[in-house]
């Protein structure tokens, strides 16, 4: 016997057990094994059986050992192999996005998130660390692709030369996945042992693309139904012709950012103190729940179905959107004689959407004259940003009525540098923020500890939250409303995975009448809404508020 002979059965031995693991693992880990329990859950989730390998190893035992349907047995387990690859590689994708976007990759809609995935992984690590990770996950994709199709191949040889116990094994495995599949059998919850999770993966990618244009065909009819479409003008907004109104969202501003008690103290310190400025101050408010159409990401999705009345939950619906004259609830203002400002702090470049929302004027990082630091993705602080809205527009004497929106930016991920509240005299240009800037830790020390990553999150929020109400407090005048809500909650790394979407909603004014008009809507006084009060789709908002403000709206 050659001495090399045993070395070479040993290393044959390896490769397929290799194969077969590969392969296994490839069939039965779900796209969402980040939400399961703590534990060893992960190792039991393994225990299952895949209803997959057991139909492919039948089709391929099935085919002659000659002729011409043997013939097709390589190419038939070469395309089950490339199959399970690319099937493998989405559902790594997926994996990422009920991470950071708690839902499913949307293979026919969701390409365009990957520049804003590169976008924050540059803000957060560096361009160049970035580029590498992206080439390396590419060059990652492609060598998983080859790498299953070679292990199907390999498996499909040992089938081949073992027939009969594989006949056996496969008779055995598949009466234990019917009897499991009868009993509805689950070692852990939500996780059956009779396993189906690729024809699942499979069929989804599938009907990715018809259900996208079923989808489409929907949306189409859902626009052209809009109560307010033909309302005169004069006869829209008339409870708000002799007020300013301020709208704004804060990045991130989720329902666990009040209720989850592993980091939720700031936030809550954040409004008991600016409760009593605000009520110092003359200012009451009410507050709800509005659930948004997004999560962990997509801030443009939640501020058009806000805007717009309509459930807009993916890319291709605000596209379709965009395109349209739907009316809008700053261009409802516009209409009724208020001027239509908006402060987008986030862009970085011209944004024709701005016509359609009826912007008349628009201020985006390129133009409020900031000369300090970057803040990571958030390219300057939210007082600042609402210090220049306060400078360019609100302050003017000649500006009339105005409505603006005002998106604040400093709670978006990664969470670093949170600024700090300065004397709002003391703000100028912004160059004074670099030192605070330069002391925080950077993205990456911080993602090292998830603990750290919840702490500044709220602090994030905190300082969004005290910019935003300071503002009201420092200049606001008496004729002054303001609306503010979150856009959507933030990765379930922070949130969790409870797939709970609700954002609080304000509206705080000191004029009594304004409350007034929205006494029917049950919402709950101050600014901080509590478990019981009502819940909203966000969707639904525009047209109460037209209503409550209309003449629909009027004492009787």
């Amino acid at each position: 016997m050659s001495p090399t002979k045993p070395y070479r059965r040993i290393i044959r031995h390896l490769t397929t057990g290799f194969a077969a693991v590969l392969v296994f693992l490839a069939l039965i880990v779900p796209d969402q094994i980040f939400r399961l329990p703590p534990g060893n859950s992960v190792f039991t989730a393994l225990l299952r059986v895949p209803v997959e390998a057991l139909i492919a190893g039948a089709l391929l035992l099935l085919l002659p050992d000659r002729g011409r349907l043997g013939r097709s047995r390589r190419p038939l387990a070469a395309g089950l192999g490339v199959t399970l690859g690319l099937l493998t590689v989405v559902k790594l994708i997926d994996i990422g996005f009920f991470a950071v976007l708690a839902r499913r990759f949307d293979p026919a809609l969701d390409w365009i998130l990957f520049d804003d995935g590169y976008t924050v992984l540059a803000d957060s690590i560096g361009r160049g660390a970035a580029i590498a990770v992206a080439i390396g996950l590419v060059l990652f994709s492609i060598g998983l692709v080859a790498t299953m199709t070679w292990a199907v191949l390999r498996l499909s040889g040992i089938l081949q030369n073992h027939r009969a116990w594989a006949w056996r094994g496969l008779g055995a495995v598949g009466a234990a996945w019917i009897a499991l599949t009868a009993m509805s059998f689950q070692l852990i919850g939500g996780i059956p042992v009779a396993s189906h999770t690729a024809a699942d993966l499979a069929a989804h990618t599938a009907l990715a693309l018809p259900n996208d244009l079923a989808d489409r065909k929907r949306f189409a009819g859902e626009v052209r139904v809009d109560a307010y479409a033909d309302r005169p003008a004069d006869s829209m907004l008339t409870a708000l012709r002799d007020k300013d109104v301020i709208l704004s969202f804060v990045e991130s501003y989720g329902r666990n950012a009040l209720e989850d008690p592993r980091y939720n103290t700031a936030v809550l310190n954040s409004l008991a103190a600016n409760s009593e400025k605000l009520a110092a101050a003359g200012f009451a408010a009410r507050t709800g729940w509005l659930t948004s159409s997004t999560a962990g990401g997509g801030s443009w999705l939640a501020h058009s179905t806000f805007q717009s009345g309509l459930w807009i939950d993916n890319e291709r619906r605000y596209r379709s959107l965009v395109a349209t004259d739907r009316l809008t609830l700053t261009r409802a203002f516009r209409d009724a004689g208020h001027r239509t400002v908006g402060i987008e702090p986030g862009h970085t470049f011209a944004w024709p959407e701005g016509d359609f929302y009826g912007y008349q004027q628009l201020y985006d990082s390129r133009n409020v004259g900031y000369q300090g630091p970057s803040f990571s993705w958030s390219r300057m602080p939210d007082q600042y940003v609402l210090s220049a809205f306060n400078r360019l527009e609100y302050s003017r004497t000649d500006r009339g009525r105005m409505f603006a929106e005002i998106t604040l930016t400093s709670s978006h991920t990664p969470w670093t540098p949170v600024p700090g509240m300065l004397d709002w005299d003391a703000i100028g240009d912004g160059s004074v923020y670099g030192p605070s800037a330069a002391a925080a830790p950077s993205p990456e020390s911080l993602w090292k500890d998830e603990s750290r990553v919840r702490t500044e999150y709220a602090r994030s929020i905190a300082y969004s939250i005290d910019s935003l109400l300071g503002f009201l407090t420092e200049y606001a005048g008496d004729d002054t409303v303001m609306i503010f809500l979150g856009d959507h909650p933030p990765a379930p790394l922070v949130a969790g995975t409870s797939g709970n979407r609700d954002v609080p909603v304000t509206i705080v004014a000191k004029d009594a009448k304004v409350l007034d008009r929205i006494a029917s809507w049950g919402w709950e006084d101050g600014i901080k809404p509590g478990p019981a009060a009502p819940i909203w789709r966000m969707d639904t908002f525009r047209d109460r508020f037209l209503a409550a403000f209309g003449p629909e709206g009027d004492p009787h």
